[in-house]
């Protein structure tokens, strides 16, 4: 038998009593502070947003300051206190409660409630997670595109009330939880790391190997560039022929793909310029200096409509080889002198044709795409793992807090 169990049995046996918010504690409803109020330096405050988009159940620390003078037209918040968010633009993030820790005091502003006096804050915090809460402050919740709970209407949910030692192992139980699968993501995050670096390190090894043998992408024994023409979202239809917009070269492909996430209409394509099989399909344009030159290989057995502000390479080469090559350290130092613009950068493909490609055979061209399509994979499976073992973990702790919340209500 747990401690908890053991405790349970000795204190609250048969059942709990429910009692509403403001049975138990006082609440004193927030007034004011937008962001324009922030400072570098001052009183400690949390603005009702970050909460749900920032913190996590407990904090000792702020990320926003205010003026002196601000802070006093201001409701304080104190060690041990509970602030409750009144609104948000979803039903999830409404009633968003965190325990401040700090030893000095702090303030919040409007759309935010401070609960006062609660003997186990971080039990109540954790209640405020479970689905019970949650199907209880969907009943009382306002609004459309704002979700509102009021004061008023917090201070009415019933929460259980078992005796103080056994709210504060539940407590000890989900903060180990909550720390366990910290950890883990930690590790997995750190693991995944690991990995890109010893990928971009052999990618990087192995395009330098042949630098002996460089030529221009727009040498004529070499390939290509073409430019896309005009493509707007507008014109994507349910099916139809493949198409590639430029933003989504940055956003959604990797390294390769034989399919399109958009199509166009057969007699828009007819008008288009498309790319065929192993043809690199790259952005001249982003807001970004990563962005801009990203490529995707088209793979397809299709030829697929490409738009402006982008372009694609017909070349004699390996078509992964190409895709990784525009990954590597190598080619974006070659990139950047050619990137113009300020908001918008763009390169042209008269200055894409300057940059220098090392070409080796065919079978070791193939040979470096082999070893970096094992890395990648590598890579990917980790990437594709973590969330869902995120996700895996966070279903079982959601089990059991809310299994260890759900009490016999004594009434």
């Amino acid at each position: 038998m747990s401690k908890l169990d053991e405790l349970i049995k000795e204190l609250c046996p048969d059942r709990v009593e429910y009692k509403s918010v403001g049975e138990i504690a006082t609440l004193v409803r927030g007034n004011g502070l937008p962001k324009s109020d922030f400072t570098e330096t001052g009183i400690g405050c949390i603005h009702y947003g970050q909460i749900y988009t920032y913190y996590g159940t407990t904090t000792n620390k702020t990320i926003s300051c205010v003026a002196e003078e601000t802070a006093q037209k201001l409701k304080q918040v104190n060690t041990n206190d509970i602030i409750i968010t009144n609104t948000s633009e979803n039903v999830e993030d409404v009633c968003k409660a965190i325990v401040w820790e700090g030893l000095e005091s702090i303030v919040t502003g409007g759309h935010a409630t401070i609960i006062k006096g609660l003997p186990v804050p971080k039990f109540f915090v954790y209640y405020t997670q479970t689905s019970e809460f949650f199907k209880v402050k969907k009943k009382l919740a306002t609004g459309t595109k704002v979700i509102d709970v009021s004061a008023n209407n917090i201070a009415k949910i019933p929460i259980p009330i078992p005796p103080l030692p056994v709210q504060e192992e539940i407590v000890r139980i989900l903060d180990n939880f909550t720390e366990l699968t910290a950890e883990l993501t930690a590790e997995l995050t750190a693991e995944l790391k690991t990995r890109k670096k010893q990928y971009e390190y052999y990618r990087e090894y192995l395009f330098n190997i042949d630098t002996a043998n460089l030529l221009c992408l727009g040498n004529e024994s070499v390939g290509k560039f073409t430019r896309g023409r005009e493509l707007q979202k507008k014109d994507f239809t349910e099916t139809g022929v493949g198409c590639i917009h430029y933003g989504q070269i940055y956003t959604y492909y990797g390294t390769y793909t034989n399919k399109t996430k958009t199509f166009v209409s057969n007699e828009f394509a007819q008008k288009a310029r498309r790319a065929k099989y192993g043809d690199l399909v790259i952005a001249t344009t982003s807001e970004n200096d990563e962005d801009v030159c990203k490529a995707v290989a088209w793979l397809g057995d299709k030829e697929i409509a490409i738009s402006s502000d982008a372009c694609f390479y017909t070349h004699n080469l390996y078509p992964k080889y190409v895709a990784y090559f525009f990954q590597t350290e190598q080619f974006q130092k070659q990139k950047r002198p050619y990137i113009t613009g300020t908001k918008v950068r763009r390169v042209n493909i008269d200055n894409l044709a300057k940059i220098k490609i090392p070409v080796p055979t065919f079978m070791e061209q193939q040979r470096i795409v082999d070893i970096l399509d094992r890395f990648e994979t590598i890579c990917n499976d980790i990437s594709n793992g973590l969330p869902a073992e995120i996700k895996a973990r966070q279903k079982q702790y959601e089990y059991y807090r809310d299994k260890l919340l759900t009490f016999k209500n004594i009434n």
